[in-house]
């Protein structure tokens, strides 16, 4: 009789083998250094290191995945990954390393400028925690498709032919800090915020939208302090607040302290603009810089913002008549109280310490060396207002890095800089 055992062994260790090497593709831990990844990820990503991401990634729920500074993601443009955060994901660089999502820096050309190289980060209502903190996220949005991920699982909008936003976040009970972080070069929204506790602030936003798409876009169930952050030449708005979705609560959205240039031209549609206000939303919008943007706050006449909606202290300017006569408030143009608009081309120049304020609208590209400070003698300076109340200025805390982040004070001026 032949004797099994030996067979019996050799398939066991067969097993053993191949479990090993699922778990070790599927549950990936790189804290000692460099590592890829694809399948299930948790644990850390160790300072300085390159994680190479060969396909898809989810954190699962229940699990959390902590990035230390200067670690660079860099993402399979073939296989285009999306980043599935089903637990908690926590981004922490600093000023001077700050973390990356990318791609090699070969396929960073012109004709690559709007990203469509991996899909963004999709965090499921089973999220209770998110951190971008010193955080870059460049070059992705890529469309959906039967075959990806997000589709599969029911996230974000869950049918193909959907170009991804860098980040979308669904969970009304979360917690969500995106701080001090850039995205750029994105297909489409840069972000696409379904509930939580928010807080973005001292943030710059740049030459993102093929066809449409807005820099920051909450729903409802988002209680949010949106302060000192930078738009340049989103497709659409620099701000898309509305209470679409029937979560609770209400969209309440504070956008303070913000400055917005050259937003919404590259968009023919009459929503293109800088600040879009729809659906109920509660909408408070204080100490806000537009320069050279199309129209000012514009709401949807058919569906148009709630009441109490507040709109005090802003600046407008515009180069040219055309973006002045948009500035005027109308039926769908919001107007407020102790605002600074007036009826004439080059009015109320910002002074910025340097920004060609000719540039065409139509720009999409920008230059780092461009700064938004106020120079002396600036009508945006000592008009800023200070006696609201945020949301979260006693702060978040965020359980997963024992940090507490707290929205800025507001300025005294108008915009997300004042004088050097």
């Amino acid at each position: 009789m032949m004797n099994l055992k030996p067979i019996f062994a050799a398939l066991l260790l067969s097993a053993i083998a191949f479990t090993g090497c699922r778990k070790a593709n599927l549950d990936v831990d790189t804290s000692s250094g460099n590592g890829s990844a694809s399948g299930e990820v948790s644990g850390v990503w160790a300072k300085g290191s390159i994680q190479m991401i060969k396909g898809d990634i989810t954190i699962p729920a229940g699990k959390s995945l902590t990035i230390e500074e200067g670690v660079t993601v860099l993402m399979d443009t073939t296989a285009k990954p999306e980043i599935i955060v089903k637990g908690n994901l926590y981004s922490m660089g600093t000023a001077e390393n700050p973390v990356k999502f990318t791609v090699n820096d070969a396929y960073k050309t012109p004709a690559k400028k709007f990203g469509k190289m991996w899909g963004g980060i999709l965090a499921a209502p089973t999220c209770a925690e998110l951190v971008l903190d010193h955080t870059i996220l460049e070059y992705g949005g890529n469309t959906t498709s039967d075959a990806s991920t997000s589709v599969k699982q029911g996230l974000y909008k869950a049918v193909a032919g959907e170009n991804l936003p860098a980040l979308w976040f669904s969970n009304i009970n979360g917690k969500l800090i995106v701080v001090n972080s850039i995205v750029r070069n994105f297909q489409e929204d840069c972000t696409y915020i379904e509930g939580g506790q928010i807080i973005f602030a001292n943030n710059v936003f740049y030459t993102t939208g093929v066809t449409g798409g807005e820099a920051m876009n909450f729903k409802s169930g988002c209680l949010a302090d949106l302060g000192f952050n930078i738009v340049y030449s989103a497709n659409t708005n620099a701000f898309k607040l509305s209470n679409s979705g029937d979560r609770n609560p209400q969209a309440h959205i504070i956008a303070y302290n913000n400055t917005m240039v050259n937003t919404g031209w590259r968009r023919p549609s009459a929503k293109g603009g800088s600040v879009w206000v729809e659906n109920n939303v509660h909408a408070e919008i204080y100490n806000n810089l537009f320069a050279n943007t199309r129209f000012g706050i514009k709401r949807d006449t058919k569906s148009p913002e709630d009441k109490r909606t507040v709109v005090s202290n802003n600046l407008y300017y515009g180069y040219d008549q055309l973006t002045v006569d948009q500035f005027q408030p109308s039926k769908d143009i919001v107007g407020g109280v102790n605002e600074i608009i007036s009826k004439k081309a080059g009015d109320n120049d910002p002074k910025f310490v340097n920004y060609p304020e000719s540039t065409p609208v139509l720009n999409a590209d920008y230059n780092t060396a461009w700064d938004f400070h106020l120079q002396s003698g600036s009508p945006a300076l000592g008009h800023g207002r200070t006696d609201f109340t945020r949301h979260h200025a006693a702060g978040i805390t965020i359980a997963g890095v024992g940090v507490t982040y707290t929205s800025p004070d507001p300025a005294n001026y108008i915009g997300a800089f004042g004088t050097k």
